[in-house]
């Protein structure tokens, strides 16, 4: 049986009551429901906090976590048509891990659904030598969408919503299978002139 590919959920909310931890939850639920297994990447776990200041051991730490990981998932809110600043130190302290990484975006904020945060990203997140999934899901007003345990509340929504994950993910699952048989034929380094 071959072994499930991992994919680091990096949530992209520190902020007091987030609804980033239920859009996540969704997230999760989909991810390994497509035959994923996840690993959770917090900035507001009190192991990564630390990063935002570039403390270099929770920098060590951050890249334990990413490095024998498949590809990445990041649920981001929207603050002021950017992503947030703390989800920017966080990519940003980091290089070797995002290299010929594949990288889903799922957005969620006011009427956007997000949708502007995810675009910035794409552009550092090209800079970082990464795929960026041309697929996204995303989520207006999530607040009103999700319970508390990240349950899309309206079922016409939920379905909605879960066949677009199912298309993500079949997405992710084919740029990660890619992209590791490109790393395994080649190690890719970004100054590499071949």
């Amino acid at each position: 049986m071959a072994e499930r590919k991992c994919i680091g959920v990096i949530l992209g909310s520190i902020r007091e009551g987030r609804i980033n931890d239920r859009v996540a939850f969704w997230v999760i639920r989909q991810l390994e429901g497509q035959g994923f297994a996840t690993r959770t990447i917090d900035p507001a776990d009190p192991d990564l906090l630390p990063v935002q200041t570039g403390d270099a051991q929770a920098i060590g730490r951050l890249r334990q976590r990413m490095a024998d990981l498949d590809g990445f998932v990041i649920v981001t809110p929207e603050y002021n048509h950017a992503e947030p600043g703390h989800l920017k130190t966080l990519i940003d302290s980091v290089t070797a891990e995002w290299w010929a990484r594949p990288v889903g975006l799922i957005g969620y904020g006011g009427l956007s659904g997000g949708l502007r945060a995810v675009e910035a990203l794409r552009i550092i997140l090209a800079e970082l030598h990464t795929v960026t999934l041309r697929d996204t899901v995303s989520f207006a007003s999530p607040w009103r969408r999700f319970d508390e345990l990240g349950h899309i509340t309206d079922p016409n929504e939920a379905a909605a919503a879960e066949a677009a994950m199912a298309v993500f993910a079949h997405r992710l699952e084919w740029w990660v299978d890619a992209l590791a048989d490109a790393r395994r034929a080649r190690p890719y380094h970004p100054r590499d002139d071949g």
